[in-house]
Formats: C-alpha cells, structure tokens, sequence
C-alpha cells in the first residue's frame, strides 16, 4: 500500500505556480512537473480557511448543518477512516482555526497544532522551517510498519507578510522595508482592507510573493526529508491550498467572503515518482480529496463524504461543483453576515449572495479574472440548481 502525504500552503493562489502561469517564483515546485498530475481547474469550496478545509480533510461543506464554530461532531475527518484500516495518521501544522479546539484532532495518532507554543503578531503562527523540524523528527522515530498517511500545513503564505530581504530582493531589487514597516502596512492597509493606494497595493503584492518563494524552499527541504527517509519512492504526494488572496482584484484585500477566482483558484498538484506529466483540464473540487485518498489507499470512503474520487486520474468525468462561505467583508465574521454560494457547471460558474439576494455569472474559459457579469443571461433552471444546493438541508 502507498503511503499518502497531503502539504497545504495556506493562502497560496494558483496563478503564483508555474503549473498555472508564473514562472520562476517556485522553482522547486516548478521542477516536479515531469512527475506530477496538474489539475488545471481547481476550485476550494469556500474563500477563507474555515470554509474551504471542511473541503479538502471532511469532504463536506461549510454550511452543511448551519453555521458553527467548531468541526459538526457528524462530519468525518479523512484521518479517521484511515485510522481505521490500520493506517498511521499524523498532522504538523499551526493553523488555529484547525487545532484541537475546534474539532480538528480526531483520527490522529500524532497530532501538532503548535496551539501550546509562544508566537508574536509580527509571526502568528509556527513558521515553516520549524514545521519541517517537526515532521522530521517524527519521521526519524517512525518505524514504517504501518503505512503512512501525513499531513503537513504551511501558514507562511499567510499575512502579515513580513519577508525576508533575500526573497524580497528577488522580487524587487529596489524594494527596501523594515520588518516594522511591513507589519504597519498589515495593521493600518489589510486590517482596513484600504486600497485607496494603487502603489501599495502593489507593494502588499510583492512582499505576498516573496512568502510564495520562501514557502518554495520549505517544501524543497521538506521533499529533502522525504528523499532520505525513501518516501519519494512509495508515496503520492497531494500538494494544495486552502484559498488564494486578494490584491484589488474586487475591492479589497485579503481573502473576505467572496467567490472570485483569486480566492477559491488554487493549486492541486499530485506528485509520484511513477507518473508522467500530465493536466487535466476538467474542473474538480477540493471536496473530492479525502475519498481519491480513501481510492488510492483502498479504504472505503466516510458515508458523510460529499465529494467523490478523481483517481484513477486520467478517468474524471465534469460534475457540477459547489461552494459556501459567510460573506463577510472584513477581517472576522460577523453576526449579521449573510451566506454567499458558488456554482460551477458547464464552463459556468454561477455566484449568489443571499444580502440583497444578488446573483453573478462568469465564462470561466473567456473571462479568467472574473471581470465580465452575465447573469443577465442566467436561466430560471441554472438558478433553480443552485437553489436546490443551497436549500438542500431545509
């Protein structure tokens, strides 16, 4: 049986992969493609991490029972169905709004969400390279008796974006910012999502990128890790993200409520040392991750899992995809909020924003920045199928 290894980079856009179009940012990513599945189309089942992770480890919707704080004690988490058929189950990350807490550590024999361990504004979160020390270390004392099913988390994507000068140097060689300058651009430009400054926009946008690059070679010496323990040679290797960012695109900044392309637009990449180079332009969702897991590792899938299998991959078949999110325009959710919905169907993708019950269309092919709204040309029966999703537990 194969071991199976899932690396989330929060935050991370597809359009900064030269599997989607930027070259040269992620030159170690960039260097596996010979090996590696490409979904060209992928699509993160909400816009911010507690909507889309229900997705890639639950294989459910955000919204399924209402909106809640905590992981639904009915929705399954990958790990469990694989701890169940005798697979080792471990996860390395620091991402609060996935830790034990809320919900998030069942079906784990190791389980680190850094939730006990000190961090700074400027850094709100474990950064990579301890996270690479982490799972190394497991790895050192883990016997390989047991087939393997790892999950490693990145948050360095993730604002504030405080780079280091050697990245940022590679972005813009004429770019020079203290730290301190960087984390006041977090507190007095994202937190009030102001882009009255086309300029600094743009400058956001850089110091996002060269995080984009730092997390490159976290994963380069993560793969290091994988190569001495032999893991390259016997285990698929599942690399995405949870949501992109926003940089003006719509608005705003960060990653809000919405369903726009630089949001739920994010890698999906599978690597394997026994395949060949291939795309695959069919549109899936993130939601279909735990059962191709459950596919690949012969485990019978979770009966509360939405999604289903794309494996084998040169088989998937279109199907319509679906996402949920609050929409929230701001920093946290708010009470007042109101859901916001996303279908994609035939080249389409349809959004409706239950606030004033505002409905958006896009050509995904002929309009790939999401600029240009048809809804004008929405039938009764595409909005009736979207309807029927987001009434489906009425």
């Amino acid at each position: 049986m194969k071991n199976i290894i899932i690396i989330t980079i929060d935050t991370l856009r597809a359009d900064m992969l030269g599997a989607y179009g930027k070259a040269s940012l992620t030159p170690f990513t960039d260097s596996l493609m010979d090996k590696m599945i490409v979904f060209k189309t992928p699509f993160a089942t909400g816009p911010y991490t507690q909507a889309s992770f229900q997705g890639i480890l639950a294989s459910e919707y955000y919204l399924e029972y209402g909106k809640e704080k905590k992981l639904n004690k009915d929705k399954t988490l990958i790990s469990e169905p694989l701890k169940n058929a005798g697979i080792f189950t471990a996860a390395f990350h620091s991402n609060a709004y996935l830790s034990y807490f809320f919900g998030y550590n069942k079906g784990w024999e190791v389980f680190y969400d850094s939730m006990s361990d000190d961090v700074t504004d400027m850094y709100p979160f474990i950064r990579g390279n301890d996270i690479n020390k982490k799972a190394k270390g497991f790895l050192n004392n883990f016997s390989f008796s047991k087939p393997l099913f790892l999950w490693v988390h990145y948050m360095d994507v993730h604002e504030p974006y405080i780079a280091e000068d050697s990245y940022l140097s590679k972005i813009d060689p004429s770019l020079k910012l203290s730290k301190d300058e960087m984390f006041k651009l977090f507190k007095e430009v994202i937190l009030k999502r102001d882009i009255s400054d086309a300029s600094t926009v743009e400058t956001l946008k850089k110091l996002y990128m060269a995080k984009v690059a730092e997390t490159d070679q976290y994963l380069k010496e993560l793969f290091e890790v994988f190569d001495q323990k032999g893991l390259l040679d016997s285990s698929t290797i599942i690399i995405t993200s949870d949501h992109g960012d926003e940089f003006s695109e719509h608005g705003g900044l960060s990653h809000d409520g919405k369903m726009y392309k630089e949001l739920i637009h994010v890698p999906f990449l599978v690597y394997d040392k026994s395949y060949s180079s291939t795309v695959i332009d069919t549109p899936v969702s993130l939601i279909d991750i735990p059962p191709t897991i459950c596919d690949i590792m012969g485990v019978g899938p979770a009966p509360s899992f939405k999604g289903r299998s794309l494996y084998p991959f040169e088989d998937v078949l279109p199907h319509t995809l679906y996402g949920e999110a609050m929409g929230k325009l701001g920093h946290k959710e708010k009470d007042t909020d109101k859901p916001i919905y996303y279908m994609v169907e035939d080249g389409l993708k349809v959004i409706y924003r239950k606030d004033g019950s505002q409905w958006e269309a896009y050509d995904i092919a002929g309009d790939p920045k999401d600029i240009k709204d048809i809804s004008s040309k929405l039938t009764e029966d595409i909005k009736d199928r979207l309807n029927s999703f987001l009434n489906r537990n009425r």
